[in-house]
């Protein structure tokens, strides 16, 4: 299965000519290639991002629907740790300064 999570974009920059950008999951923050979705972010936004690498960029509404989805899947006993995950970015989403 693969599996794609949404994160805000804390920052972009170039890292010897790839685009690079911290990226956060709901408090936890990790460095991802934006190479795909350049010319399409900026901070402040959000994207999927699938094993280091942001796929596509996706509005606050999609990224809430996205951690509902995973939340829902969480109630199968392989993916338990999915809740958490879904729960801390719902808890996220629309706070002041996310």
């Amino acid at each position: 299965m693969c599996l794609g999570i949404p994160g805000r974009i804390i920052d972009i920059r170039d890292d010897a000519g790839l685009p690079m950008g911290t990226v956060d999951f709901a408090g936890v923050r990790r460095e991802v290639c934006l190479a795909y979705v350049r010319d399409e972010v900026e901070p402040g936004d959000y994207a999927i991002v699938h094993v280091g690498f942001a796929i596509s960029k996706v509005d606050e509404e999609e990224a809430r629907r996205t951690y509902e989805l995973l939340k829902e899947m969480s109630q199968l006993d392989e993916l338990d740790w999915m809740k958490e995950v879904a729960d801390q970015g719902l808890g996220q989403l629309g706070e002041p300064g996310s």
